[in-house]
C-alpha cells in the first residue's frame, strides 16, 4: 500500500524508502514512527463498505501502465514493531478473499495460486555479517529473467509481498504440451509470444481490431544445460506452417480438439480457438524441438516493462516518422518507454523493405537493449525500478501451467540469471517467398538452411564463440570406436525403423548396399517404440563389424550398444541398427554438429552490441 494508506498525508513511494543497511549489505524499509504501521503488506482483497484502505481500489490486470494502483508498498522489516502487529485495523480486508470489481479477462480459464500458509509470529533476528557481492555477480544472479527480484523480497523478509505477486499471476493450461515443465539440471526451452490483441487501457488504436490475439511475435529461447549461452530464435508470423490438430481447455473448462490445418503460423493462436498450447504443438511441428514452458505478453507488457525498468535505449540510422504506429524519433540515440516503446516494437514501414522480417531484426535489436538495461547496474542498485519490475513482470505476463506460482518463476529467473548477455544470440528462422504466391505475402522455411538450426538448438551447441563446460564422453564409451574395423563387405546388420520418416529403413539399406559395400545388410521393418537417438547393438564377437559401421554413419560412442546378436533371414547373427528421430536421411552423418557454420554466424546477432534500427 501507499503511504497514505500507513496513516501518512504525503505521496511517498515506499521503494524509495529502502535503505542499505551497511552491515548487512541488504536493504531494509525504514518508516518513521509517525503512526502505527503494518510489518509487511497485505495481499490485495475487497474494500469493506464505505472505507478505502491504501488510498483507493486497485484495478485488475488489464489496466494501462500508468493507472493508479491501490497496491501494497515494498516488503521490508520496520524499524521498529509497532503494538498490536498482526491485529488488522478495521475495515481492512481479511486474506485470501477476492477483489471486487475486478475486471473479468477473455480467454482460456486461469486460475490463481491459493495463498501460502500464514507464516508464525514474532521477528526474524539480525542477520549475520555477509562479506558483500560484487555488482558483476550480483548482476548475473539477479536479473537473467524479471522474476529473479522475487528473491531479493524474500531476503528482506518479504513473505506476504512474495504472495502479493503470486496473485498477479495468471496461468493456461498447457494441454500435455510442453515436457512438464523446465528441469534445472537441463537445457530449457521456452517459448516466448507477443500477441496483438487489444487488452488493457490505451491499446484500442493496436493491431488488428477483432483479433482473437494471434501469435504476432514469437521467440523461442533456449538457453544450454551449462547457461554458457542462450539462442534465441524467431519465428516469422506470416511463415506457412503446418499446424497439428490441438487438444485444448476451453473456457468453460471442458476439452476438446481443434482441428489442424496450412496456414500462416501466427493463426496457431487466438484462430478457432487455439490457445498457447497449439502454438506449442505447431513449434514443436516445426522444429522437432518441444518447448518447456510458454509466457505471453500482450502490447501491455512492453509499456510497463520499459518504464518499471527507466527506459530502454535504442538507436536510430535515420530519422522515423511513422504515421502508422506514431513512431516519431531522429536519427541517433533516444531512451524509450511506455507508448513510444511500443511504438518503436510495432513499426514496420519505417524499416528495411517494410516488412515483417526487418522488423523482427528491430525486436531482436530493442530485446537485446532491454536485456542490457535489465543488467545494469541502474537497475539493479534501485530498489524502486526492482519493487516495479516485479510488479510489472508478474502482471504483464500471462504463462503456462506448469509456471503458475511465484516460486516456479524465480526458479526459472535464477536460472537465466547466470547467463552472461554477450553470448545470448538472435536469429531469424531463415525463409523463403512462397513459390505459389504471384503477390509475395508469406514465407516458407528454407530447407537448406533451417535444419542446421534445429540440430544446433537439439544438441546444445552456442551459436557464439564460447567455451561450454559440456563433458567428454566417458572414456569407456569413447572406446567402443577404437579397435581394428572389420571389411565392410563382413558387416552383418538388420535396420530398423524406429524414429524416422516412412521408408528411411529400405532407404538406408540401399545406401549401404550400393554406396557403402555393405551388402550384407537387410530392412527388418519397424521398431517396437520410437528412439530419439539411432542406436547399434551388436554382440561382443562383432565389435569390429560395430566399429565399421559406425565410422560408415558417422555415429558415437554413445550410440553403440554392447548388447547381443539377433538372426536374420539367412539364420545367421547380424547386429541390429534402429533408426532413430535424429535420422535425416541416408548419407548424412549421425555425429552432432559441435559448432555453428559460418553462414549461421554471421546471421546472428548478440544481445551485449549495440545495433542501429534502419
Amino acid at each position: 500500500m501507499d503511504a497514505q494508506g500507513r496513516g501518512r498525508g504525503s505521496d511517498i513511494d515506499p521503494a524509495d524508502q529502502w535503505v542499505l543497511n551497511p552491515d548487512t549489505g541488504d536493504y531494509e524499509l525504514r518508516l518513521s514512527h509517525s503512526a502505527p504501521q503494518q510489518p509487511v503488506p497485505s495481499p490485495r482483497g475487497p474494500r469493506a463498505s464505505g472505507a478505502a484502505p491504501g488510498g483507493g481500489a486497485a484495478p485488475g490486470k488489464g489496466s494501462g501502465a500508468d493507472a493508479p494502483r491501490g497496491r501494497t508498498g515494498a516488503p521490508g522489516r520496520t524499524a521498529e514493531r509497532p503494538a498490536g502487529r498482526g491485529t488488522p485495523e478495521p475495515g481492512t480486508p481479511e486474506r485470501g478473499t477476492p477483489e471486487r470489481g475486478a475486471p473479468e479477462r477473455e480467454g482460456p480459464p486461469r486460475r490463481r495460486r491459493d495463498a501460502p500458509e500464514e507464516p508464525s509470529a514474532g521477528r526474524r533476528g539480525r542477520r549475520p555479517v555477509k562479506k558483500k557481492k560484487s555488482k558483476a555477480k550480483k548482476a548475473l544472479l539477479w536479473t537473467g529473467g524479471t522474476m529473479a527480484f522475487v528473491v531479493l523480497a524474500t531476503a528482506v523478509g518479504g513473505y506476504l509481498y512474495l504472495e502479493h505477486l503470486n496473485g498477479n499471476i495468471d496461468s493456461i493450461p498447457d494441454d500435455g504440451a510442453s515436457t512438464g515443465g523446465f528441469q534445472k539440471d537441463r537445457a530449457i526451452n521456452i517459448l516466448l509470444i507477443g500477441t496483438d490483441k487489444r487488452t488493457g487501457a490505451g491499446n484500442e488504436g493496436y493491431g488488428d481490431k477483432n483479433s482473437a490475439g494471434h501469435a504476432d511475435t514469437t521467440l523461442l529461447l533456449h538457453v544450454s544445460k551449462d547457461r554458457t549461452n542462450a539462442t534465441a530464435l524467431s519465428i516469422p508470423r506470416d511463415l506457412i506452417v503446418d499446424i497439428p490438430d490441438c487438444p485444448t481447455t476451453m473456457e468453460d473448462g471442458t476439452e476438446k480438439t481443434i482441428p489442424g490445418s496450412r496456414g500462416r503460423f501466427n493463426t496457431s493462436l487466438g484462430q478457432n480457438e487455439r490457445t498457447p498450447s497449439c502454438t506449442m504443438r505447431t513449434v514443436t511441428e516445426l522444429t522437432g524441438i518441444t518447448p518447456d514452458n510458454f509466457m505471453v505478453a500482450d502490447f501491455n507488457a512492453v509499456k510497463t516493462l520499459t518504464t518499471a525498468v527507466g527506459g530502454v535505449d535504442v538507436c536510430l540510422a535515420e530519422d522515423v516518422n511513422d504515421k502508422d504506429s506514431k513512431l516519431n524519433l531522429s536519427a541517433g540515440t533516444h531512451t524509450i518507454e511506455g507508448e513510444e516503446a511500443l511504438a518503436f516494437v510495432r513499426t514496420r514501414h519505417a524499416w528495411g523493405n517494410q516488412g515483417d522480417l526487418d522488423r523482427i531484426k528491430v525486436q531482436q535489436q530493442f530485446l537485446g537493449a532491454l536485456m542490457r538495461q535489465l543488467k545494469s547496474n541502474d537497475t539493479l542498485t534501485s530498489p524502486t525500478k526492482m519493487v516495479k519490475l516485479a510488479e510489472a513482470g508478474t502482471e504483464a505476463l500471462t504463462v503456462d501451467s506448469q509456471l503458475d506460482n511465484i516460486n516456479k518463476l524465480k526458479d526459472l529467473g535464477l536460472e537465466l540469471g547466470k547467463l552472461n548477455i554477450k553470448n545470448l544470440a538472435f536469429i531469424t528462422l531463415p525463409v523463403k517467398d512462397n513459390p505459389v504466391e504471384t503477390v509475395k505475402a508469406t514465407v516458407v522455411v528454407d530447407d537448406s538452411k533451417a535444419p542446421e538450426i534445429f540440430d544446433l538448438i537439439q544438441n546444445d551447441v552456442s551459436f557464439t564463440e564460447v567455451k561450454q563446460q559440456k563433458k567428454k564422453e566417458k572414456a569407456a564409451v569413447a572406446a567402443r570406436l577404437k579397435g581394428a574395423k572389420a571389411p565392410a563387405s563382413d558387416v552383418r546388420v538388420q535396420v530398423l525403423n524406429g524414429g524416422g520418416p516412412s521408408g528411411s529403413a529400405q532407404e538406408t539399406v540401399t545406401w549401404l548396399q550400393l554406396t557403402e559395400g555393405v551388402s550384407k545388410s537387410e530392412n527388418a521393418g519397424n521398431a517396437d517404440e520410437t528412439l530419439k537417438k539411432t542406436t547399434l547393438e551388436y554382440a561382443p564377437e562383432q565389435a569390429d563389424q560395430a566399429r565399421r559401421l559406425a565410422d560408415i554413419l558417422g555415429l558415437s560412442g554413445s550410440g553403440m550398444k554392447p548388447g547381443e546378436s539377433v538372426t536374420n533371414s539367412q539364420g545367421l547373427p547380424t547386429m541390429t541398427l534402429t533408426l532413430g528421430k535424429d535420422f535425416k536421411g541416408a548419407g548424412v552423418s549421425l555425429t552432432p554438429p559441435s559448432k555453428a557454420s559460418d553462414d549461421i554466424k554471421e546471421s546472428t546477432s548478440t544481445a551485449d552490441k549495440v545495433e542501429c534500427a534502419q
